[in-house]
């Protein structure tokens, strides 16, 4: 169990906007996968005068907030009788509330781009922000991104040689839960020497690559195999950028599992540049692991 397994309790946020039927499924099949609570959130923004309480326009929000709720945890009761479904209204922004409901939750999943309600700024602003400041693991779900011809796979972006244990338990969870092949995947890119040559494209040369990486793979990986005998944990190291190797490998994968980079608390203003990269890049759902640092 991952150490954000405490409140089993997945949060989805959900607009005013197409596709989010699609957001929601893949939120509650991670609740049915795990025996978690599915809570569907939506913020309802009311500019407010001065003096005037929240309650003073609660009926009106409620109302608005729950039919876009309503038909969405109507589907998820119809496919998903096994998962504890409940509604989130808030009067207010979503992403604050997204971030406050993180501390809490075991997972909070999001789409990678909003409208309406979670619109307002550019990968979606409530995506970004919700991903680069949670508390708990975000899964940012591109539309049409679920499909069912997606492959059986999950795939998990690592550092040689400290590999994240959370982010490693995370994406071993997430395959054991699908019966799914995990694939761990280094990109060696070394950052090329300057040459005296025309200029032209900075390209990684796969030669250069540590002739003892795989070793080094394998010996990392190899306390996760045993602990896991009966996952088929694959390997894969492609020289280049990472987060190209990364969206190139995740192409049809299920998911893909990256840690962020960035610092905790209010120090912690930004993704680390793969994790980024990918959420803007990356076909599948991506799951963002907030940083383990002090």
């Amino acid at each position: 169990m991952t150490p954000y397994g405490k409140g089993r309790t997945v949060v989805v946020g959900v607009a005013e906007a197409e596709h989010q039927d699609e957001i929601v499924r893949f939120a509650a099949e991670e609740a049915a996968r795990r025996g978690w609570r599915l809570r569907i959130l939506h913020a309802v923004e009311w500019p407010m005068p001065p003096g005037v309480h929240r309650g003073g326009q609660s009926a009106s929000f409620v109302e608005r907030a729950e039919r876009v709720v309503a038909p969405l945890q109507e589907a998820v009761s119809r496919e998903f009788p096994e998962v504890d479904v409940s509604p989130d209204l808030v009067s207010g922004s979503p992403a604050p509330a997204l971030l406050d409901r993180s501390s809490q939750a075991s997972l909070i999943v999001v789409g990678h781009r909003g409208a309406g309600g979670f619109a307002r700024l550019p990968l979606g602003s409530v995506s970004w922000q919700v991903a680069t400041h949670a508390e708990c693991p975000v899964v940012v779900v591109r539309p049409h991104g679920t499909g069912r011809l997606r492959e059986n796979r999950v795939v998990v972006g690592v550092d040689l040689p400290d590999i994240r244990s959370d982010v490693m338990h995370f994406a071993i969870e997430a395959a054991s839960t699908r019966r799914a092949v995990l694939e761990a995947v280094y990109a060696a890119f070394q950052s090329p020497t300057l040459k005296t040559e025309p200029a032209g494209p900075a390209l990684p040369d796969p030669r250069a690559m540590p002739g003892n990486a795989r070793k080094i793979f394998d010996q990392a990986l190899q306390p996760y195999r045993l602990e896991n005998p009966d996952m088929e944990i694959r390997t894969r190291i492609e020289g280049g950028r990472p987060a190209a190797v990364l969206t190139n490998a995740a192409r049809k994968a299920a998911l893909l599992v990256v840690g962020s980079h960035g610092r905790t608390g209010l120090k912690r203003l930004m993704l680390g540049s793969v994790s980024a990269q990918v959420l803007h890049s990356a076909a599948c759902p991506v799951a963002v692991l907030p940083t383990n640092d002090a």
